[in-house]
């Protein structure tokens, strides 16, 4: 499948089927069964996955529109954990499962016990999103990628908890849950796979989120008569949206360029991914920061009721910021790098996209 047909197969998708009032369903729990089906028949959730295993083997560039697509229309799946998941085994040469898949980034308090068929997975995750939907679950445990199995209540306790886009964000806790796969890592140039392709993931999805917030304001801007006269003539609305612009430009180059560095299973090396996929999250986490501000000033007070669809843009924003390391988890570790490549190193680094120091500033 060419990168022009996906994007046009999920804005198609997503276009016809996501709306207000799925939205509305969905935040009083139910599962948009459909909605799913359609992404699974079209083949959305295995885009990245390799061919061997039945994926389409597309680039994170080719996703992009997918992932994007996820933020401007606010789609109430966990089909990035999904496509990332189903990468990551493809990649290991593993069996990917059918239906959704959790991912447990690293730094939770996991370990592994046992070998060959009998591993097990023991310790307490304290955000996985969508696990109460999923069957299974992937994480990188002490250098091993692994599919757990979650739908054993004998060995896996869940408690379940919600983002701020009210969104599944479960705590997990596993007591000798089975393996049902183990693998090496296959993308040893990540320290932390699951969370940084993750952190690329949720940047292309800000994107996102932040162009239809953007197009919403400037359409308000232009229909809200005040004084008899659109608001979008006063010029310090014209300032604030200009400046929503900029941002959610810089945001979207960001995220494609994290996208063009990340790994596939025809690309497994990937030295700038990690760099790239700081700055887009950094770069994505600080405009959602001010553009979410800026919508609700310029909405006035009808922007800030639940009837009003703004929020269910701007909650999404607040939560994928917090996800997968903060613009300030992530500024602070590529700080680190900056500095221990001192000034001899600094510009080589920067143009190469990858810092030394990086992959040692992954832990929490």
């Amino acid at each position: 499948m060419s990168d022009a047909m996906i994007e046009e197969t999920a804005a198609r998708i997503f276009a016809d089927h996501v709306d207000r009032a799925l939205l509305e369903r969905f935040e009083k729990g139910e599962w948009p069964a459909r909605l799913w089906g359609l992404a699974v028949d079209n083949g959305l959730t295995m885009a990245l996955a390799g061919e061997d295993a039945g994926g389409i083997g597309a680039t994170w560039h080719d996703a992009y529109p997918i992932l994007r697509g996820i933020g401007y229309w606010q789609v109430p799946l966990p089909l990035a954990e999904t496509m990332i998941g189903a990468l990551l085994l493809s990649a290991a040469g593993r069996a990917v499962p059918d239906g959704p898949i959790a991912l447990v980034e690293e730094g939770e308090a996991l370990a592994l016990a046992g070998s060959g068929e009998a591993v097990r997975l023991s310790g307490t995750a304290r955000r996985v999103p969508w696990a109460r939907h999923c069957a299974h679950a992937v994480a990188v445990v002490g250098g091993q990628l692994v599919l757990a199995n979650l739908a054993d209540p004998a060995t896996v306790r869940l408690t379940q908890r919600e983002s701020p886009a009210r969104e599944p964000d479960d705590e997990v806790a596993f007591d000798g849950a089975r393996v049902l796969a183990a693998a090496a890592n296959p993308f040893p140039d990540l320290a932390a796979p699951v969370r940084t392709l993750a952190a690329v993931a949720k940047s292309a999805m800000m994107a996102g989120a932040l162009e239809w917030l953007l197009e919403q304001c400037v359409q308000y801007a232009s229909d809200r008569v005040q004084f008899g006269r659109p608001i979008g003539k006063n010029q310090a609305i014209q300032q604030s949206i200009a400046l929503m612009a900029g941002d959610a430009g810089a945001a979207r180059m960001a995220a494609l360029v994290a996208c063009a560095d990340a790994p596939d299973t025809a690309a497994r090396a990937c030295p700038a991914a990690l760099f790239s996929a700081a700055a887009a999250k950094i770069r994505a986490g600080e405009a959602a920061t001010r553009a979410a501000s800026i919508a609700h000033q310029v909405h006035g007070a009808i922007g800030f009721t639940y009837e009003h669809q703004l929020n269910y843009a701007t909650r999404r924003l607040w939560t994928w910021r917090e996800a997968s390391g903060s613009d300030a988890w992530w500024a602070e570790r590529l700080g680190r790098a900056v500095i221990e490549a001192r000034a001899a190193g600094f510009w080589p680094s920067m143009t190469r996209r990858q810092f030394a120091a990086m992959p040692s500033t992954m832990e929490h």
